[in-house]
């Protein structure tokens, strides 16, 4: 087999650790019995572990996902088919072990050893590093405040609960890496079970460190249930005197280091060479004279037993200490801005680093080092740390704002039951007793950082992975123009995130919605104007944006709002489990619950590039989610209950077509026809449909069969959210899989339509349409430009680009998305800011111009004069400026 994949480095991050990356394959080139083969730059052969993660319909395979140690890896890799699936390397004798004991799993990774019980407190009772031990009993742990009062005295309690795991799952084992996945709760000391948690536990042959990706989700009650603290504590045992026991944790500049007991004294004096050897972080082996001195001093000088670091915001982290003794206060160390995280404690048996992945982005992050003058240490890593504010779940208000502030409803839907949060960090043991300044440092980095291989964008559109999309040209001065546009909406976006602060552990990887230019601020206080939440697929944006360009900017751009937007802003437990919240200033703050936010079109993008499996819980959650329409049907408040025949509603899109995305991304995973068939049901009935696609939109819905019921021509919000939920997109992706012309053609009859004059569309639906407006044209070119495809509609085509094209140009004016500077506005002593800017306009228009560049780059006009001639009969109005 000649077939073969080549890749690279994203952003010639640090190679170190092990990776995981996704390879397509053209349809028909492997199978499930075909094997893998690694090969670096120069030819020589690496051990890899892969498994299959898609199919195409004829059951050969369509992406794989591959893990290796990084190490081991050059800046460019190839994977190769081989005839037969294998585990091959030079010295095939070595390799992981996960071996079935009494109550566990024992993992033998080289000089890593794991005893793992199968269910109870911890997710592991013992690590040994070449039979020493090295980390004891890890375990789960919250802290919820609690709202108290005695009369007119108020005040909050500090409730602790430990994690308690109900089931131990062995996710994927091979001869490199095996990955560990614990389900459980936490539980206080009068039995109060909160909060459940799904953590994942990766172990890589001959590899020191262990890597978490920590997931829990919220089932309190917003009203009494604050978040304080929230993370994974283990014991680390510790040896030798305290003036060889140190602690580092890194800084704006530079380490933060100290050591339990300091030697710079008064009287007697340590010798200055002492300390200064000390601080170097070397082993003191003192004798003689020397021993006799520090020995005196070490009678009558205070030890440092705990260390805490939090990042409490995005611009403040401070470091604190205090003795064992009781009742005494702690100490301030250090405050700086920004941490990258990295931290590590250690003694003459060794130290522990660890890192949280984007540490001061997801604040509050922080960690916990007390114990460390005793035998055995604890080390508690938070995700949330207590050293900030608790978490208030609950609404800005009790009411919604439909009217005035775009929040779906007048009533109140805001609920954080069954949201969730997904944290990275990992955990390393070194021989030293304290790693260098440069360790830690590249610890950090590569934990936030880590190794990702990742294909060419012609590699990619060849294969066309996930639909139909365009690669950049700049042969033209409109085709400059357009990429040039395309460039500065990534960039704004990628600036407004540092430069608004959009960081927070529920926060970050989110933009915001509408942007306000007399207060120099988006609208984070106006109801459906604030937090975006997936609202016009920014996510198919971006990602499509990656694979076009391969820009690794993009990617960490794309691959955070994917797991924010799959965690904080659906549900994953409760009523609503399988749908989002709509744009909202709280992310569960809307009255709106739908299938297109939590749809799984939004994340297939970074499950295939990465083989990420938290992903593929949510896939899970996701593959029936057409029976939450029993629960809230999306379109209630419109129809009445007692003149439905089926017992919902689903619009064609942006609801069927989501769960369509749903249903293919089961479908491709696992060759289960079942979920096919529930495609092919919806199509076949809106292929029965008057106008078929161009119908309804609004249909009755039955969950239980699947089956969608015509009942007119009503489109419930407008025509246009037919189509800019990102179903433009899946149609398309279904179609060719499926190999439906006929859908295919209606697609293309859509695109026409929607571009006919209001009389020629109510001629040729003889009236039936009504009053249903095709509404903000430039959201249909993706579907327009499909059309004029299809069909070879020369005209067509060039409707289309005069649709697109005057969204952004307006009577010559070919400013697009340029930024103004502004001083001392929005606090900031320079301010970027495009006064007129919606995500809503940014994200579609970038993506119906990715799109409308395949299909019809051949009508798009050659020079800017020719654009404004194609726009100029066209309104002055344009969407941006409504």
């Amino acid at each position: 087999m000649e077939e073969k994949v080549k890749l690279h480095n994203l952003g010639n991050r640090q190679k170190t650790g092990y990776t995981t990356w996704g390879c397509m394959w053209q349809q028909g080139t492997c199978n499930k019995e075909t094997g893998y083969e690694l090969k670096n730059e120069d030819g020589k052969t690496v051990p890899m572990q892969s498994r299959i993660t898609a199919f195409w319909p004829d059951g050969t395979v369509k992406w794989s996902a591959h893990t290796a140690c990084a190490d081991e890896l050059t800046e460019t890799i190839e994977v190769l088919l081989k005839e037969k699936a294998g585990f091959e390397s030079e010295d095939s004798g070595v390799a992981l072990r996960v071996k079935e004991v009494v109550n566990g799993y024992l993992v033998k990774a080289g000089s890593l050893c794991i005893h793992i019980p199968d269910a109870g407190d911890c997710l592991f009772d013992e690590v040994l590093v070449n039979g020493v031990k090295r980390a004891g009993k890890a375990c789960p742990v919250l802290l919820l405040e609690v709202p108290i009062s005695r009369g007119n005295e108020k005040g909050r309690l500090e409730k602790k609960y430990l994690g308690v795991v109900e089931e131990v799952l062995l996710e994927e084992t091979g001869p490199l890496r095996t990955v560990i996945r614990y389900r459980g709760s936490h539980v206080s000391s009068d039995g109060d079970k909160k909060i459940p948690f799904i953590i994942r536990m990766y172990v890589g042959l001959n590899s020191s460190e262990l890597s978490f990706t920590h997931t829990f989700l919220y089932d309190g009650d917003e009203n009494k249930d604050f978040l304080k603290g929230i993370g994974l504590t283990f014991q680390v045992p510790l040896s030798g005197p305290m003036y060889n026991r140190h602690v580092m944790f890194e800084g704006d500049n530079g380490i933060f280091h100290e050591t339990m007991a300091e030697l710079l004294t008064w009287r007697p004096r340590v010798p200055a060479e002492i300390y200064k050897a000390q601080m170097r972080g070397e082993r003191l082996e003192l004798n003689g004279s020397e021993l006799e001195t520090v020995e005196q001093v070490m009678q009558d000088m205070p030890f440092w037993d705990e260390y805490d670091l939090c990042q409490e915001s995005p611009s403040h982290f401070r470091i604190k200490k205090k003795t064992a003794i009781p009742d005494c206060c702690y100490l301030d160390s250090l405050h700086g801005q920004r941490t990258m995280g990295g931290a590590a404690f250690g003694g003459e048996n060794g130290s522990v680093l660890c890192s949280i992945r984007d540490f001061w982005q997801t604040y509050p992050s922080g960690y916990t080092f007390r114990g460390l003058t005793k035998e055995e240490a604890e080390a508690t890593i938070w995700l949330y740390s207590p050293g900030a504010e608790a978490m208030d779940f609950r609404h800005y208000t009790d009411r919604g704002y439909n009217q005035v502030y775009y929040e779906g409803y007048d009533y109140k839907g805001a609920t954080p039951y069954g949201i969730a949060s997904t944290s990275q960090y990992s955990i390393s043991f070194h021989k030293s007793m304290i790693p260098t300044e440069e360790e830690l440092s590249g610890f950090s980095k590569a934990v936030t950082n880590p190794p990702q291989y990742a294909g060419e964008p012609e590699y990619y559109h060849n294969l066309n992975a996930f639909g139909h999309w365009s690669l950049p040209e700049r042969k033209t001065e409109v085709e400059a123009w357009l990429e040039d546009q395309l460039d500065c909406a990534v960039q704004f976006y990628q600036n407004e995130v540092e430069q608004r602060n959009w960081y927070g552990l529920f926060n970050y990887g989110d933009f915001m919605h509408t942007y306000d230019p007399e207060r120099h601020q988006w609208r984070y206080d106006m109801g459906g104007y604030a937090w975006d939440n997936t609202e016009l697929v920014p996510t198919l944006w971006l990602w499509l944006s990656f694979l076009r360009t391969g820009r690794p900017e993009i990617f960490t751009l794309a691959e955070k709002l994917t797991r924010h937007a799959s965690e904080v802003d659906v549900y994953h437990m409760g009523k609503y489990k399988g749908l989002g919240s709509r744009h909202n200033v709280r992310h569960w703050g809307c009255p709106c619950k739908e299938a297109r936010i939590a749809m799984a079109a939004h994340h297939r993008y970074y499950y295939y590039m990465t083989g990420d499996y938290r992903l593929e819980d949510i896939f899970s959650e996701l593959k029936d989610n057409e029976m939450t329409f029993l629960q809230k049907d999306p379109l209630a408040d419109f129809y009445k209950k007692e003149e439905m025949v089926f017992p919902s509603h689903a619009r064609s899109g942006p609801d069927w077509s989501s769960l369509c995305a749903n249903w293919l991304t089961q479908w491709e995973r696992f060759l289960d026809d079942r979920y096919l068939k529930k495609i092919q049901i919806g199509m076949e009935d809106i292929k029965k449909a008057p106008l078929k696609l161009i119908s309804g939109p609004d249909f009755e819905f039955d969950p239980e069969t699947v089956h969608l019921r015509y009942i007119g021509e009503r489109a419930a919000g407008g025509t246009h959210l037919q189509i800019c939920m990102g179903a433009p997109q899946i149609f398309m992706e279904m179609s060719d899989l499926m190999g439906d012309e006929e859908w295919k053609q209606m697609m293309a009859d859509y695109g026409r339509f929607y571009y006919l004059p209001r009389q020629q569309q109510l001629e040729e639906s003889g009236g039936l349409i009504g009053d249903r407006e095709f509404s903000l044209p430039f959201m249909a070119a993706a579907m327009g430009a499909f059309g004029a495809w299809y069909l070879k509609d020369e005209t067509l085509g060039k409707t289309t680009w005069r649709h697109l094209l005057h969204a952004m140009i307006c009577e010559g004016n070919h400013n697009g998305f340029q930024i103004i500077r502004q001083n001392n506005k929005g606090n900031h002593k320079e301010l970027t800011e495009i006064p007129w800017i919606s995500t809503n306009f940014v994200a579609q228009w970038c993506l119906n111009v990715i799109c409308a560049l395949e299909f019809i780059r051949s009508e798009l006009p050659k020079t800017l004069m020719e654009a404004d001639e194609l726009v100029e009969t066209m309104s002055s109005d344009s969407f941006r400026k409504a």
